[in-house]
């Protein structure tokens, strides 16, 4: 007997042992198996169900998302003009204001100007008059310190009056 040909009994015996095994694992094993597997199958098909439902789920968020972004860039963009806007509208009332203040503060300066001119006009007329009234009067001290000077002309003084009348006076 050789060590690499097996003997013809005991082919036999392994074969109906092998049979007896396979019988035995197709009747009550590879059932238990192929459910097993077709199970697995099953939850795999599911798992890449929800897979392709939660990135079509993603996908649709991801666009909501995207619009919501779009939405608030507008609404601050809408913000932004509408700020400048107001702070460009501020700032020309503000404009206004500072001018017509300044209008207010030049025209009262000027009426303060006009007002100190006249004052300092009346002013040099009082004094003026003043003075000539003094000179006048010291003139006339001098001229008219004795009496016979005093009636030429007080004299004088009526004969201009009448020719400026228009009468004459006949003495």
């Amino acid at each position: 007997m050789s060590l690499l040909l097996p003997d013809a009994g005991l082919l036999f015996w392994m074969l109906l042992a092998f049979g007896v095994v396979f019988v035995v694992l197709y009747k009550y094993g590879f059932p238990i198996i192929t459910s097993m597997i077709d199970a697995r199958k099953q939850y795999i098909d599911e798992a890449l169900q929800g897979a392709k439902e939660a990135n079509a789920k993603l996908a649709h968020i991801e666009e909501e998302c995207n619009a919501l972004i779009d939405d608030a860039r507008k609404k601050q963009m809408e913000i932004l003009r509408e700020a400048t806007v107001a702070r460009e509208q501020m700032m020309k009332e503000a404009r206004e204001k500072a001018d017509a203040e300044t209008e207010k503060i030049i025209a009262a300066a000027k009426k303060e100007i006009e007002q100190q001119r006249i004052d300092a006009l009346n002013a040099v007329r009082e004094e003026a008059a003043k003075v000539a009234v003094a000179v006048a009067g010291k003139i006339l001290r001098s001229e008219l310190s004795s009496s016979q000077k005093q009636k030429e002309y007080i004299e004088r003084l009526v004969d201009e009056v009448n020719d400026e009348l228009g009468t004459t006076d006949n003495k």
